[in-house]
């Protein structure tokens, strides 16, 4: 990554160029001030927020040291099941104190039936629960004496996602919010079902460990408190009995019908190597509250602790939508432009990138206005062709495809997250290539594949990668999607294939930013399978692709203008004394420590495994976490796909070492998914409970 002195540099050597030129881009770096910390000191106090039904939920409050009894601030709320009192206690200091220098009080909360909440736990992610507490506690927040009365709310992941479901209910004192990889399309966009299609990956292990973890710092373990928690149902086995979509998935998301009455101003903010990246683009195009987006080249997580680089400063920007929102201030935040975004460049692949190439450019609307859309027909001679079609009109060419389940670990977890070569996916894929470009050529936007299609077999899902060739052969993924053939007509109402019909299916690909150098080669590559993202269709099989005809499959690139019409300029990253904490953390459990793949020629099957470790010190003891997956197809029997999981938390505390434990079996076969799910905990070595689940899940056209 950039050093923070590197970054420095360069946004001064582009505020010179600027201020030159009198571009947009200087008269936005004036204005770009940095926001001086007010107070030095950062306090914790833990409290509780009384619900209507006496319910109480945990509070640690994170307040200005050294403020006046008179002054008063606003609150800006972090609202989560992710345990305030140890597991996300570090980051909670970590992103709180930046606010709370700057005159605000920030408050996170246990979601109620979790960390040190009461009450029962929520059966699910976002429930109604969840939603009716988070109103009572934005009211509280706003009616307390140290309160100015406005309440912003902010977070990333389940934090942003509630940011926006509470910003939806529209409570009186939510004035703003800031939502980071996050999304408001739960069925097509969310961790279980990405693009609509079945994902299992370590949340499920981790949140169903987690839940059934006892409050800290005591960890009782008496019986009413394991009853509570540890033998709470886990949530996996729900999301599996919603294979498509419904009233499950459409009660909490904005899409497609309510942005029109959404109305609290916005921040969104995401990563191009992020699974939520498509909900900006949606915002800016849809909705009618105030919103200002910025889209970085990042994985999930905080732009000033980018990975993969640059980092930029965003906790300034931060700091001033919510000054201009809660407190009034005319600070010309919503007179810049909308939509700051990262224009990747060209790179290798390289799973381990630190920092991705290219430039930021400001856009005032989404789509860019000066985007055109550039068509690509697919030709038989594997070929992209500009323009029209190859084949004539009346002459139609079919490429055919075996399915082989077990190719797409190149591609990642949820399009994007790795940037390994994809010439091992690209050697068992349909692959069609542009003539070597004559011009540097840029893409901003949402690349669209029409394809028409047929399969031997009832049930198949297909899956267009867009990549940049290079001279020397290597490929490097740009963005993808897929799309199941039975949710060709309609998501909540799936139905079979025909054997060898042809339909025709669009694939909108995940929103992106490149630039392909002259000389490199533009390629869409189609499949039937990307493994171990996307849980395998059950049926060998033979699919087929329509190259000519009326009906001819292309692509469409958004393009733009490779030189930006204008160029923001960030704050160096901003450099405070840590604040004097009670914990250390260590390690992160994703992206994984390992990651494997083995294949057995003689079985013809193919297991990817993965592992990875993390710890904290606590006053009151230290954790230490440990999570391991693995992933088995037979390219023979795809019906028969496994994933294993073993997750761990081990607790020592004075006189006393807890240990939960959880296992993982999900298996299918053609009719139905086999679920098994446990949990242990032992104390000092001993076990003292145990608890096992078992369901037979029908499969949904997944």
């Amino acid at each position: 990554m950039l050093s923070r002195a590197a970054v420095f540099c360069v946004a001064l050597l582009a505020l010179c160029v600027s201020l030159g030129s009198g571009s947009l881009a200087a008269q936005q770096a004036a204005r770009r001030a940095p926001v001086p910390a007010l107070y030095d000191g950062v306090k914790k106090v833990q409290t509780w927020i009384p619900m209507k039904d006496g319910t109480r939920l945990a509070v640690n409050l994170f307040m200005p040291e050294g403020a006046k009894p008179s002054d008063k601030f606003p609150a800006l709320l972090s609202y989560l099941p992710y345990r305030k009192d140890d597991w996300s206690l570090a980051g909670d200091w970590d992103q709180m104190a930046f606010f709370v220098r700057r005159g605000y009080v920030g408050a996170r909360v246990d979601v109620r039936g979790n960390g040190a909440s009461e009450g029962a736990l929520p059966d699910r992610e976002y429930s109604d629960q969840e939603l009716k507490d988070g109103l009572e506690v934005i009211d509280w927040l706003s009616k307390q004496q140290w309160s100015s009365g406005t309440v912003g709310m902010f977070g990333i992941s389940w934090g942003g996602f509630n940011s926006i479901q509470l910003a939806h209910l529209n409570p009186p004192a939510l004035k703003a919010i800031i939502a980071v990889c996050a999304t408001e399309e739960l069925f097509h966009d969310d961790i279980h079902y990405i693009d609509n299609l079945m994902h299992a990956d370590e949340f499920e292990l981790g949140m169903d460990l987690m839940i059934g973890m006892t409050r800290a710092p005591d960890f009782p373990t008496d019986e009413d408190s394991l009853k509570a928690r540890f033998d709470a149902e886990p949530w996996f086995p729900l999301y599996l009995k919603h294979q498509r979509d419904s009233a499950f998935w459409r009660r909490a998301s904005l899409a497609p019908d309510h942005y029109a009455d959404y109305k609290v101003p916005t921040f969104m903010i995401g990563g191009f190597l992020d699974g939520y990246r498509d909900s900006i683009p949606r915002f800016l195009e849809k909705v009618n509250a105030p919103v200002k987006a910025l889209l970085g080249p990042w994985n999930h997580t905080w732009p000033h602790d980018a990975d993969p680089g640059p980092e930029v400063e965003w906790r300034t920007d931060a700091v001033r939508w919510y000054d201009y929102w809660l407190k009034g201030k005319q600070n010309g935040v919503m007179d810049e432009p909308r939509f700051e975004v990262y224009m990747r460049h060209y790179f290798p692949p390289d799973p381990n990138i630190h920092t991705v190439p290219g430039e930021w450019r400001a856009e005032k609307t989404f789509p860019a206005a000066d985007t055109k859309i550039q068509t690509m027909y697919l030709a038989p001679s594997h070929t992209l062709a500009f323009g029209a079609s190859a084949t004539k009109a009346s002459e139609i060419l079919k490429d055919e495809l075996k399915y082989v389940p077990s190719i797409g670990n190149e591609a990642g977890f949820w399009w994007g997250d790795a940037t390994a070569d994809q010439r091992p996916i690209d050697a068992f894929s349909l692959v069609y290539d542009s003539p070597p470009l004559e011009s540097d050529t840029a893409i901003l936007g949402w690349p669209r594949a029409f394809l028409t299609v047929s399969a031997s077999a009832p049930l198949a899902d297909w899956f267009a990668r867009l990549s940049d060739v290079a001279p020397d052969g290597s490929v490097t993924l740009i963005t993808g999607a897929g799309q199941s053939g039975a949710q060709r007509e309609s998501w909540s109402d799936p139905k079979d294939l025909v054997a060898d019909e042809t339909y025709a299916l669009p694939i909108e690909l995940h929103v992106t930013s490149w630039v392909f150098p002259k000389g490199h080669r533009i390629r869409l590559a189609i499949s039937n399978a990307i493994w171990p993202m996307i849980w395998p269709t059950p049926y060998s099989m033979t699919t087929s692709l329509v190259l000519g005809g009326a009906n001819a499959s292309r692509l469409e690139l958004p393009t733009v203008p490779v030189q930006s019409p204008a160029v923001p300029v960030f704050d160096a990253l901003v450099k405070e004394p840590p604040p004097k904490t009670e914990v250390e953390w260590n390690g992160s459990t994703w992206p994984p420590q390992t990651w494997t793949v083995t294949r057995d020629i003689l079985t013809n099957s193919t297991r990817v495994f993965w592992s990875s470790d993390d710890s904290g010190k606590f006053p009151f003891g230290e954790l230490k976490d440990h999570e391991q997956m693995w992933y088995e197809v037979s390219d023979d029997h795809p019906a028969l796909s496994t994933v294993h999981g073993e997750g761990s938390t081990s607790m020592a505390l004075p006189g006393r070492a807890l240990v939960w434990g959880v296992v993982l079996n999900l298996k299918s076969d053609e009719n139905n998914f086999y679920y098994h799910f446990e949990r242990t905990l032992t104390e000092n070595g001993k076990m003292i409970r145990e608890k096992k689940w078992d369901e037979t899940i029908p499969r949904d056209h997944q």
